[in-house]
């Protein structure tokens, strides 16, 4: 039974155990982070790489690289084992204005969005801003789950949105010092597509309540309090999907597509996607992402 190395232990991990097991995989859960692991023996001799390994189990083969990228370091060079989406993978889709500009590149549809990275004076900002209508999205580049997205309606209130980015990005330990100006798209349905070695295998739209709309409330994350509700993805959609996963080369891929009146677009990706309830996608789902498994365990046997 080929063991898969999974380090994420939530919606993810439960849904995954009972199918891949039907298909001759069990899933392994690996702790990355909040934990401690011993890295290296100093003069303990040789018996310090067992002890190093005995930290995390014996596995064939990674699911998704850990979400920070130090811990997964190590632990990637302890597995010593081929991941599905690995380092590089994780960090692309991770780099939102990266991953535009690459779709962009591609003649993929994608919002009007310009990054800033800071330092940068609020002249630079306001000029910037100008090139948009109002309102504009602000975003961090390398978030998730909708933190940090506002949505400003004039110059003043964007440039005290780009104040508390500006503090932030002072701090000498934080990595990324951008983020990204993007159009807002008015009335959008946000689609969240899953592609699985090169096709999409279904999708959901996330829907917020529609007092929640009422009440002002825009963001589609379900951790927000969007809903991810199954649906039929049109053959456009997918094939614009499909594109995305091709462009990045990532074989395992969630392609966020916002659509708006006529326009469909490309919005951000997500490598390390949740798995939803198996009904939301198509038949052969569970199939297909097992064999791309296996054939990556492969690689540790080349």
């Amino acid at each position: 039974m080929t063991r898969l190395a999974v380090t994420t232990q939530a919606e993810t991990f439960e849904r995954m155990r009972g199918p891949l097991a039907d298909r001759g995989i069990e899933v392994v859960p690996v702790q990355a982070k909040e934990r401690t692991l011993s890295v290296a023996g100093g003069e303990r001799g040789d018996s310090a790489t067992d002890d190093r390994q005995a930290d995390l189990p014996a596995v064939d083969v990674g699911f998704v690289y850990p979400s920070r990228a130090m811990e997964g370091g190590v632990v990637d060079a302890l597995l010593a084992v081929p991941w599905v989406t690995d380092r590089e993978g994780v960090l692309t889709s991770r780099n939102k204005a990266g991953v535009l500009a690459a779709c962009a590149a591609a003649d993929l549809p994608v919002p009007q969005t310009t990054m800033v990275s800071n330092p940068v004076d609020d002249a630079t900002v306001a000029e910037a801003l100008a090139e948009f209508d109002a309102p504009v999205v602000v975003k961090p580049n390398s978030t998730t789950r909708g933190v940090g997205v506002v949505k400003v309606s004039d110059p003043d209130s964007a440039l005290g949105v780009t104040d508390y980015l500006d503090l932030v990005h002072d701090y000498r330990a934080t990595g990324d010092r951008s983020y990204l100006l993007q159009e807002y798209l008015p009335d959008a349905r946000d689609f969240r597509a899953m592609v699985v070695d090169g096709t999409c295998v279904g999708g959901v739209e996330r829907r917020l309540d529609p007092e929640a709309v009422e009440s002002g409330h825009w963001k589609h994350n379900v951790h927000r309090g969007a809903e991810a509700v199954g649906v039929d993805l049109p053959e456009r959609h997918r094939r614009l999907a499909e594109s995305v996963a091709e462009t990045l080369g990532t074989d395992y891929l969630g392609v966020d597509l916002l659509e708006s009146g006529d326009r469909l677009v490309v919005s951000e990706t997500n490598a390390r996607p949740t798995i939803d309830a198996a009904t939301k996608y198509d038949a052969g789902f569970w199939d297909r992402l097992a064999a791309l498994i296996e054939r990556t365990a492969e690689r540790s046997d080349g």
